[in-house]
């Protein structure tokens, strides 16, 4: 029996792997700004406790992993689901915007992440599973703040993963690619108020394709649930999970331009090193 943390549990992702993690006999401290959600969505259940937390809210993170403590002994798996998007040109996002989004993000997750791991550290275990996209990896016309806070996110992880598996602890990045939750939905996904229509051809354009293709999403949200409650039982979890058709096409779309790059430039990057010093007689 493994004891969960979940930020974002109200809906969504969130839920549905609280939901999973309960029915498989695991406990479940499912945390989201609004506690009356969880409830409603989760139900009373006696592994359940419900905590109310603001990810960018340090106070109430310490707060609310103390009380997981006390409620199970433990936290075993830590699953930063928190987060919301942004929809818009780069220079259409305002400052107040990107920094919004990074606070809840980025240094949500940074908050969170830190208020968990003494108590991993401590026992020499557990599991960090923190939820990217493939924008994290990736970068596209009219999500390009979002997957600047993605990005973070998987620089982040990537590190978290060296330094923490001496001590048994195991972090693993997922990069889900287009799955049928209410992401594009106004609930989730902002859009930036500005329009620019130089744009119109880039972002201006992928407003109109997420317009279409939300509930239309090619991914399959519970089998992605169902994902993630099994990675957290693997015994080697990878450092990074991608997840979706879309997103192992964008991967290898990504590694082949990458590579033509290095073909094309290898001359020029190398260029740049120190001259090699004659060897002495």
């Amino acid at each position: 029996m493994k004891t969960w943390f979940i930020t974002g549990a109200s809906r969504g992702f969130g839920a549905r792997i609280a939901e999973l993690a309960l029915e498989g006999g695991d406990c479940v401290v499912a945390t989201a700004r609004n506690t009356a959600a969880v409830v409603e969505r989760l139900g009373e259940h006696e592994q359940l406790v419900a905590v109310p937390l603001d990810v960018t809210n340090e106070d109430q993170a310490n707060q609310a992993v103390a009380l997981a403590i006390k409620a199970f002994g433990q936290v075993d798996v830590l699953l930063n689901n928190a987060g919301y998007g942004l929809l818009g040109a780069v220079e259409e996002a305002s400052g107040e915007e990107l920094e919004k989004l990074f606070r809840t993000n980025v240094f949500g997750l940074h908050t969170v992440t830190k208020a968990v791991l003494p108590h991993m550290r401590a026992k020499r275990s557990g599991r960090i599973i923190n939820i990217s996209s493939i924008g994290g990896y990736r970068s596209a016309p009219g999500f390009g703040v979002y997957c600047s806070t993605k990005f973070a996110v998987e620089g982040l992880s990537e590190a978290l993963y060296y330094e923490l598996a001496p001590l048994g602890v195991h972090v693993t990045v997922v990069e889900p690619g287009y799955f049928r939750t209410d992401f594009l939905d106004a609930s989730s996904l902002t859009v930036s108020s500005m329009v620019i229509e130089d744009y119109s051809e880039t972002s201006g354009a992928v407003r109109a394709h997420a317009r279409s293709l939300n509930h239309n999403q090619p991914g399959d949200p519970e089998k992605f649930a169902r994902t993630i409650v099994d990675l957290a039982s693997w015994k080697e979890p990878p450092i990074r999970l991608p997840l979706g058709s879309d997103t192992v096409a964008a991967i290898e779309a990504k590694h082949s331009a990458d590579a033509d790059i290095l073909a094309n430039l290898r001359h020029v990057s190398l260029s740049t090193d120190f001259e090699q010093e004659a060897l002495s007689a």
